[in-house]
Parts: structure tokens; sequence; C-alpha cells
């Protein structure tokens, strides 16, 4: 069954910054199939998030191929 749970944003709910620690309260749902489970919170400490950006961006903002060979002339 574990692989029909799944979590998604909270509808109209704002994440949650503590900016004196860093801490980040990023409120989600949980769901089995389509029925809601639970809404959990999920906390992420200053480092964690800071990994996780870094992780996103690099799966999700490709960087472009650098090519090393001249372009064509323009005819």
């Amino acid at each position: 069954m574990s692989s029909r749970l799944h979590a998604s944003l909270r509808r109209g709910v704002q994440p949650i910054c503590d900016s004196r620690t860093g801490e980040v309260r990023v409120p989600l749902t949980l769901y089995a199939l389509d029925e809601v489970q639970d809404y959990p919170d999920l906390v992420l400490s200053r480092g964690e998030v800071e990994a996780l950006f870094a992780h996103l961006r690099v799966v999700l903002v490709p960087v472009p191929e650098q090519t090393t060979a001249r372009p064509e002339a323009v005819r």
C-alpha cells in the first residue's frame, strides 16, 4: 500500500520560516490514493533546506551543454 501514499503542499497555507533559527515548516497534506489521511508539517533545518534547494536546482535547472566546436559561418 505504500506505493499509493503521496503528499502535496497544503492548499492555501504558506511555508513558515523562523528567521532566527532558519527552520522551515512546510504544511503538507498526506493522501492514500485520493483520500486525505493527515495534515503533517515537514520541518527542515537551515542546512537541510540549503541542501534540498541545491539538489532541486541541479535536477530542475539543467546547465546548457558546453561545446568546443566553432559554430558554422552564416552564409
